[in-house]
Order: structure tokens, then sequence, then C-alpha cells
């Protein structure tokens, strides 16, 4: 399937960071009318392991597993293998060209998208880590190389979707996390630095976003899912030509 060929109740995957499997559960049922895209992270892959992704899989729904894989190639390698052949859709890696061209010689039946730069980052933390640079530098130069060495895509925030659109073109698999809905996109206790409304991504190229806590946080959540979607399919409908 073409990156522009994804359902709109694909177009948001809700990141299911939650610490039970019935918790992931009572959010898949509640959601599944509207979002068939589901986040698998760390908190519930160590909480509930394989299991939830069998089931979120048997429900006809697609999965991101939102690993980060990051040591060694080979041992990078044999985890992408565990990921292959289980329905996965997506899975996210960290780390050099040696580690992210063994991911993608494992991805068999997945694709393989490389973290670029966490949105959790922030221009002070470049400085702190001595890269002279700008964000959006090094999430090119990240981004370029991943599809170089045989990723599908990238994980980016929507900050950066523009250029990397424009640079790297309609194969590049776009994935945006750090989304926040309205004009207040951050408050003092978010954790994300790099954000981005769903329109906004979606308008400078963003195939996919990522929704966490501003779902999880609605009173009413299918009415939140419902406007972004709104939002999405207006940023989709005008950027054809």
């Amino acid at each position: 399937m073409s990156p522009k060929d994804i359902p709109l109740d694909e177009r948001i995957i809700f990141a299911l960071d939650v610490d039970s499997a019935e918790e992931a559960k009572r959010w898949v049922t509640a959601l599944e009318g509207r979002i068939r895209f589901f986040k698998v992270g760390l908190e519930l892959f160590l909480a509930a392991g394989f299991p939830i992704i069998d089931w979120i899989v048997g429900r006809g729904h697609k999965v991101m597993a939102d690993l980060k894989f990051f040591d060694v190639p080979e041992t990078v390698r044999k985890a992408v293998l565990q990921l292959s052949g289980r329905g996965i859709s997506y899975a996210t890696v960290h780390g050099n060209d040696p580690i992210l061209a063994a991911a993608a010689s494992a991805k068999g039946d997945l694709k393989v998208l490389a973290v670029t730069v966490l949105t959790s980052f922030g221009e002070e933390d470049m400085r702190a880590m001595r890269f002279s640079g700008a964000i959006e530098d090094l999430v090119y130069f990240r981004a370029r190389r991943a599809l170089e060495l045989g990723c599908d895509g990238v994980v980016s925030s929507g900050l950066e979707a523009a250029r990397l659109r424009e640079s790297l073109g309609p194969r590049l698999l776009l994935v945006t996390p750090g989304i926040r809905p309205g004009a207040n996109l951050v408050d003092e206790s978010d954790d994300q630095k790099r954000v981005a409304t769903p329109y906004a991504a979606i308008k400078a190229g963003a195939d996919q976003v990522v929704v966490g806590r501003p779902l999880r946080a609605a009173p009413d959540p299918l009415a939140l899912a419902a406007a972004m979607q709104k939002d999405i399919a207006r940023a989709l409908e005008e950027d054809r030509p």
C-alpha cells in the first residue's frame, strides 16, 4: 500500500502507553470504531508481551511495535526477526548505519522505521551534547541514511516533515509523534518539545500521526478523534493537485 492510500482510520496511530493488557484492551475496544492502528511501546510490551499484540492483530487492527531497538547489529537483526510474521505493521529502530542495515535485512513482512531524534529533544539538548548543528539537519541526515540502508521510513516530529518530504520524496514513510490538538500545544508538564497539530503535521508531509495522552485525557476521546480525523482529511484534500 502506498502512503497516499492509507485509510483515514489508520492515519492516527493511538499510543497504548498503559501498564496492563486490561487497560490496553479497554482503549482498543473504546476507539476501534474510529481508529484501527495502535502503538505498543516498551511499557505495555513489558507488561503484556506478544499476547496483547496478537489480540490487537486478531481484531483486524494494525500494530506499530515501538520498541526502539538499539543494540549491536546482530542482536537487533534477531530481535526484528522475532517481530516478523506476527502481523505487526511497523517496528522502530534506533542507531547507526550497521544497526539500521541489520534491522532492514530482517524485516520480512513488516516496515522498519528509523527513529531520527526524539520529540522530547530540543535545541538546548543538542548544545548539551556538543552538537553544533540544528535538529532539522540531524533529522534530515538520519532520514536520508535510513532510506539508503533499506528502512521504509522514519519517526520524526512535524517540524521536520516538510523538509523530509520535499527532499526525500513520496517513498519515505513518515510517522509523526508529539501531536497536540488545539492552539495550546504544550503545557509545563509536557515532556514533548517539538510538537505539531494533526493538520500541520499531515499538511507538512507526514503520512500518519501518533497520538496518546491528548486522547486519553479527553472528556470524549471518540469526539476528539473524529475532529482530528476531520483536520487530517482537510490537510490531505488541500495537498491534492
